[in-house]
């Protein structure tokens, strides 16, 4: 018989087994967005979340590094499937999106055909919209499709979203989590209660001694362990060795 191999250690740089596809998301207005889907390997999309990135004018993309690392192990590890993709004019590895930067105005387009792709192509059964950064704007503002599960944010800046936003939220009632860095450049905890209050069903999760882009392993699996509690509570703990 022959030996089981050792356990190894997660390391950032780890791909964890997955079926990985690119794929192309056509907006109203006509634009080729680059993504990509990484599924379990047993095929089911039961559980997903579509990841909507930091500012790409500031280097944000589908492949910055927490949504790098989701994509290489929550389909391993939580049976997640992880939706990724280039906003209009944003750049990855994988290649460029069509269009130009919008602002967070005309990516609407970009955010809605994103959902309709994942309910409608990718049947994903129950989906959550992930925002980081710039990417938070865009879920609050654009992924109110009622067949969203919630929102969970990363590091939320509220540059743009506007109180009646938040109102819709709170009125709508679906779950909205946000992971507030303790020494994030933007929106530190104590700040975002306050301007968080007209959203009545908020669970702000303050994290200590992080910062705005999440930077070291311990806050990557923090991150990571908060969207698996949320959206496949059973696969916690998440492991940090495979």
């Amino acid at each position: 018989m022959p030996a089981r191999s050792q356990p190894a250690l997660i390391r950032p740089s780890t791909v964890l087994p997955a079926q990985r596809e690119p794929i192309t998301i056509i907006t109203s207005d006509g634009l080729r967005l680059i993504g990509e889907v990484a599924t379990p390997i047993s095929g089911d999309r039961s559980h997903g979340i579509l990841c909507l990135h930091p500012l790409p004018t500031y280097g944000g993309m589908m492949d910055s590094h927490i949504y790098k690392k989701a994509a290489n192990r929550l389909p391993a590890l939580a049976e997640i499937t992880v939706v990724r993709f280039n906003t209009r004019g944003t750049a990855s590895d994988q290649g460029k999106s069509e269009g130009e930067f919008g602002g967070g105005v005309t990516e609407r387009a970009d955010v809605v055909a994103a959902i309709e792709y994942c309910f409608n192509q990718l049947q994903i059964k129950e989906l959550w919209v992930v925002g980081w950064s710039f990417g938070t704007d865009l879920a609050f503002q654009h992924a109110t499709d009622a067949r969203v599960k919630g929102l969970i944010l990363l590091s939320p800046p509220l540059r743009t979203t506007t109180e009646e936003q938040l109102r819709f939220w709170s009125e709508d009632g679906r779950p909205v989590i946000a992971l507030i860095p303790e020494l994030d450049d933007y929106l530190k905890p104590d700040e975002a209660r306050l301007r968080f209050s007209a959203l009545k069903q908020l669970e702000l999760i303050a994290v200590a001694d992080a910062k705005h882009l999440w930077v070291g392993e311990p806050f990557v699996h923090r991150v990571l362990s908060e969207i698996v509690r949320i959206v496949n509570l059973g696969r916690l703990p998440l492991p940090t060795v495979y």
